[in-house]
């Protein structure tokens, strides 16, 4: 299966945008269904929106330009369905002390243009990553690093354009040294941003986002924009998960509906996420092609704290509009019992996940009252919820909105954007009026990428802008432990303190509810629910 792919940011409610669906075509003959099938023979498609950004590794944090750049690249490591470290163009990633790592690649790797995937490959890519003139978007994943101060000082030009923590050994080893002890830095190495660069990257770094040269399992073709992109499958692959399929259709659908209404007719082999008024009936319709299944992934309300209603917001207030939710009947309901209610901010499929043992996750609209009141109040009695209306998350906003409403006399209300890239650009450029819905994916199968990534001060990720320095310096003392049962162990206290500060409200953990028609088999799922889309196959 495809690792750490994830690229975070989940654009779909129902099903999860990274949810694992398969393929369409539910009604008819297999016959039928083959004979529908659209694209290249023996190629697959796949619903899959437009990526917020280009191309390029370090510059995705979403699923939609997630599932592309996993299939063009192929970074050190990857994780087995039960989140355990599978090598993939590494041949070993080992280290001593927690510091000082050294990496030795397997050999015989190229590029799809050619040229030798090295050790310099990956050591020249990461500080181009990491370098704050080059703005990308997961330069924050590199500041473990010895140096990454240096390339991306918190003001001014950078002192250097490499990190000193940064060696190449020889062609296939390097060693990368880190400032403090990292003992969960493998596992970090499983995120595809990650993933090396050819030579050809820096002639032209934007043009290349728009035709990529990676080193996957799957080779560029095309980008018709906001309707496809298509990739063929790489002959000369070495990784262990070479393609079982001639090549990938990712193709752009306004609505959940209309994706599904494909793959019933079976113009779609595979969708990721099933939406709210087919749920009902989408087993029924796709029959054994239906999937159902958990994975590492939790929806959240995250305050914008940087606006007028929640700027040094009362954690109490935040506490009673948690508990105002009634997660149990919106999940059996609404989201048709495709969704488990959160008790932590962790899902269930990583290392350090733990029960709370806190109401504030329960619905209780009395104590909810008491406490909003206690902290202030919400400024103006009314607050909105940011989400992105291709993703079939209007029921559910509407329904905690109402719960909220109903249970607090606070007023809610639902704010769409039109599509997910246009929901990211708003929380990306602090344009959030209120909340927003955060779907997080695991990256890593480590409490610590629910937590860190979210929830520090510089963690690119952390769009609510949530800043405190005692959970910084709680995470400081995570990541220099001395081992990663510590490490876990010391983000778990982390956690706790979080609940006291509330930089968001978990709502519930994620299940894939998606699907394939008749005309492809062997569609399965990794544990961040990505499809594995190099082992689908055509009838």
């Amino acid at each position: 299966m495809r690792g750490a792919k994830s690229a975070k940011w989940v654009a779909g409610a129902i099903a999860v945008a990274l949810a694992a669906t398969a393929c369409g075509g539910g009604s008819g003959s297999d016959d039928e269904g083959q004979k529908k099938r659209s694209g290249p023979e023996g190629y697959v498609s796949i619903d899959v929106g437009e990526p917020q950004k280009p191309l390029i590794p370090a510059d995705t944090n979403e699923t939609n330009g997630s599932y592309v750049i996993q299939s063009l690249f192929t970074q050190l490591l990857d994780f087995d369905s039960k989140g355990e470290i599978v090598y993939t163009n590494a041949e070993s990633v080992e280290t001593e002390d927690s510091k000082t790592w050294t990496i030795k690649l397997k050999s015989g790797w190229k590029f799809h243009n050619g040229e030798d995937v090295t050790a310099k490959s990956y050591v020249d890519a990461w500080n181009w990553y990491a370098n704050i003139k080059n703005n990308q978007q997961n330069s924050f994943w590199f500041s473990d690093i010895k140096g990454y101060d240096d390339v991306h000082p918190e003001k001014g030009e950078p002192k250097a354009d490499a990190m000193s923590g940064l060696k190449v050994v020889d062609d296939t080893t390097f060693t990368v040294e880190l400032k403090e002890r990292v003992p969960y830095f493998n596992y970090k190495l499983g995120y595809s941003t990650f993933a090396p660069l050819p030579k050809v990257f820096y002639d032209d770094p934007k043009a290349f986002g728009q035709k990529p040269v990676g080193n996957g399992p799957y080779v560029f073709e095309k980008w018709d924009h906001k309707k496809l992109i298509q990739v063929k499958a790489n002959k000369d692959y070495k990784g262990p998960n070479k393609a079982k399929n001639e090549g990938i259709q990712f193709k752009n659908y306004s609505t959940l509906e209309a994706a599904y209404r494909d793959v019933v007719s079976g113009n779609l082999d595979m969708i990721r996420q099933v939406g709210p008024t087919d749920l009902p009936k989408y087993k029924q319709d796709l029959g054994d092609g239906a999937i159902e299944q958990p994975y590492a992934a939790i929806q959240t309300l995250v305050p914008a704290f940087y606006t007028k209603t929640f700027k040094d917001i009362d954690p109490k207030v935040l506490q009673g509009l948690s508990m105002a939710i009634d997660r149990d009947t919106i999940t059996k309901t609404v989201l048709n019992n495709t969704r488990t209610p959160a008790i932590s901010f962790t899902p269930p499929q990583v290392k350090g996940h733990q029960d709370l043992g806190t109401d504030v996750f329960t619905y209780n609209p009395e104590k909810a009252k008491k406490l909003i009141k206690e902290g202030g109040g919400v400024p103006g009695n009314k607050f909105s919820i940011q989400y992105n209306s291709d993703g079939g998350h209007k029921e559910w906003v509407t329904a905690v909105c109402e719960s909220i409403r109903k249970a607090t006399g606070v007023d809610c209300v639902g704010d769409a954007k039109p599509d997910f890239p246009t929901d990211l650009e708003a929380r990306d450029n602090n344009q959030v009026k209120g909340m927003y819905r955060g779907g997080w994916v695991a990256d890593y199968p480590v409490n610590v990428n629910f937590i860190k990534e979210l929830y520090h001060t510089n963690a690119e990720s952390n769009n609510g802008r949530f800043s405190d320095k005692e959970i910084d310096g709680l995470m400081a003392k995570g990541d220099n432990a001395e081992s990663l049962e510590e490490a876990v162990k010391t983000y778990q206290e982390v956690e706790k303190k979080l609940l006291e500060k509330m930089p968001a409200i978990p709502l519930w953990y994620y299940r894939i509810n998606g699907g394939h028609g008749k005309g492809v088999e062997n569609v399965n799922v990794d544990f961040h629910g990505d499809l594995e889309l190099t082992e689908v196959t055509v009838k």
